[in-house]
């Protein structure tokens, strides 16, 4: 079922390229029709990420919740966290430098004519404050968290939950129960949706491409393609440090998490492949108790592919209007980047609001932002999934330095472990061998 799945991805990727590009031949630019068509077709990857954001709230407390709850250990859990904020730390920095590297290598923006500019919006970037960041970590309430789809507070709620009730002991286990029957649910729930992300894919690429036609590729192809072969770069480096961690079991998780990063391709959401992500990563042998706490972790501190973008399209920026920025500065916008980028979960076009924010703090022309409007969809689908696939690496790498990592869990075997039947297994005592 994952591989025709998949399938049917590519090939509504295709055929919505073909459509958008049949309708940006039949109609005029300006035809109120074409906008009409499109906006219909926007109908379905619209829908589909209502969809998404669904259950990525009720799936993150729940699966945090009855990790922490069944570790009865706070050192793992702190050991845990402290392993995983290393890595992400560490991934980020490799990213940011990369993008200053390949901007300063191939100099996209040198000689570059700059449209007009054009207002931004509701880019909020007056809110990317260090005192702005500290603060909205923590949630003044559970459910407010909750209906902003907020990862970084529902993580913060969460965990003071997990520990909560794994220290009042039988007193919460109904509740521990209830919140591994939301899992199942949620995860039943995935599977509806997900039968329907192909036409959610049709829709958005006929859209774009029918609005904007090929010709948009062309226009920034420079732009583009240097950015995507540094996403390649990051990609690799990504993947090798899988490998060297994992061996051989790297190539089997490469495999298996394809089909949520494609589907984060598709959408320009790494939101929306999180729920598979959680599937996929269990049948790669991760016990749920860690991939709930280090995935959504991952999701708020580990946005590899947007720190690369956010770096290498400021400096762009700056070519574009011949500013030179001395090392010195360049090193010093990435710290503020760095920072800046954290916490921004829910906030629109949330790299976009980063990039400006860094570029106003820096006296850079923040207009800018213009030059990437255009062609930011189609980075985004880049970015956003090779920020999926740096989480499923992170994820399964703290796994295997914890000694956790379980054999291959396959649904079609006979007799194979359920989902289910891997998250009750605790962080210790697993009967299983750590080399695996």
């Amino acid at each position: 079922m994952a591989k025709r799945l998949t399938y049917f991805i590519l090939i509504a990727l295709v055929a919505g390229i073909v459509v958008g590009y049949g309708l940006h031949q039949a109609f005029d630019a300006k035809d109120p029709a074409l906008a009409t068509i499109a906006d219909l077709l926007k109908l379905l990857p619209d829908v589909f990420l209502r969809l998404i954001k669904m259950i990525i709230a009720p799936l993150i407390m729940a699966t945090i919740v009855t990790g922490i709850a069944g570790m009865g250990d706070s050192t793992a859990l702190g050991r845990i966290g402290g392993k995983a904020l290393i890595w992400f730390v560490s991934s980020s920095l490799v990213s940011l430098l990369l993008g200053m590297v390949l901007v300063n290598l191939f100099q996209p923006g040198a000689g570059l004519a700059l449209s007009p500019a054009t207002g931004l919006g509701d880019l909020a970037t007056s809110q990317l404050t260090f005192r702005h960041f500290i603060i909205e970590i923590f949630p003044t309430s559970a459910l407010d968290a909750m209906a902003q789809n907020n990862v970084l507070q529902l993580l913060v709620f969460s965990v003071f939950a997990g520990v909560g009730l794994s220290a009042i002991g039988e007193k919460g286990r109904i509740i521990v129960d209830f919140a591994d029957a939301v899992v199942t649910l949620m995860l039943q729930i995935t599977g509806y949706v997900m039968s329907v992300s192909p036409l959610a894919v049709f829709g958005a690429m006929a859209a774009i491409v029918g609005v904007k036609g090929l010709g948009i590729l062309a226009t920034y192809g420079v732009l583009v393609t240097e950015f995507y072969g540094g996403l390649v770069l990051l990609c690799l480096l990504t993947l090798g440090a899988g490998a060297l961690f994992l061996g051989k079991r790297a190539f089997t998780l490469f495999r298996y998490i394809r089909e949520p990063v494609l589907i984060s391709f598709s959408t320009a959401s790494s939101e929306a492949s999180l729920p598979k992500m959680f599937e996929q990563l269990d049948r790669f042998g991760v016990p749920r108790r860690v991939s709930g706490f280090v995935l959504p972790l991952g999701y708020a501190f580990n946005l590899t592919g947007s720190m690369m973008y956010a770096s290498f399209a400021s400096i762009f920026i700056a070519q574009a209007y011949g500013i030179h920025l001395p090392i010195s500065t360049q090193l010093l916008m990435l710290l503020t980047l760095m920072v800046s980028s954290k916490g921004i979960a829910g906030v629109p076009r949330a790299s976009l609001v980063v990039i400006a924010a860094t570029l106003n703090q820096f006296h850079l022309p923040v207009e800018g932002i213009a030059l990437l409007l255009a062609v930011d969809t189609f980075l985004d689908m880049g970015r956003s999934a090779t920020s999926v696939l740096g989480n499923a690496v992170a994820t399964a790498i703290v796994t295997k330095t914890e000694g956790m990592l379980q054999p291959l869990l396959d649904p079609e075997a006979e007799h194979a472990p359920t989902p289910h039947d891997t998250a009750e297994h605790g962080l210790h005592g697993l009967n299983i061998d750590p080399n695996q």
